[in-house]
């Protein structure tokens, strides 16, 4: 498992989030956890007012937008079989987590 990895949704909500990105840094890989966030079909989110807080991507021919306000963290037996990677598009889901961890509001 390496940061930005897609993994399959396994939980209930699959239909509507059928995958999760692991946003969790590597030096962290020895707890029996993992930080992800989750990638919504694009159709079941409706309006994106914010594309830097709500990226889009394309996994396996599905529109999908991160959405960082359900990040979980989940037991790493629970993640679902690897998909794809989006370690090319790292700088964006970062961008996305900073904009959701900013001080900036005021």
């Amino acid at each position: 498992m390496a940061q930005f990895d897609v993994h399959r949704n396994t939980g209930k909500l699959s239909d509507d989030i059928p995958y999760v990105v692991l946003v969790q840094s590597s030096l962290y890989d020895s707890y029996r956890r993992r930080v992800v966030v989750p990638l919504v079909r694009k159709s079941a989110l409706g309006k994106i007012s914010n594309p830097r807080f709500n990226p889009p991507f394309k996994i396996e021919n599905i529109q999908v937008v991160l959405h960082p306000l359900e990040v979980v963290s989940v037991p790493n037996e629970q993640l679902g079989e690897f998909v794809a990677s989006l370690s090319q598009e790292g700088s964006r889901i970062i961008d996305a987590l900073d904009e959701l961890l900013t001080q900036a509001w005021g």
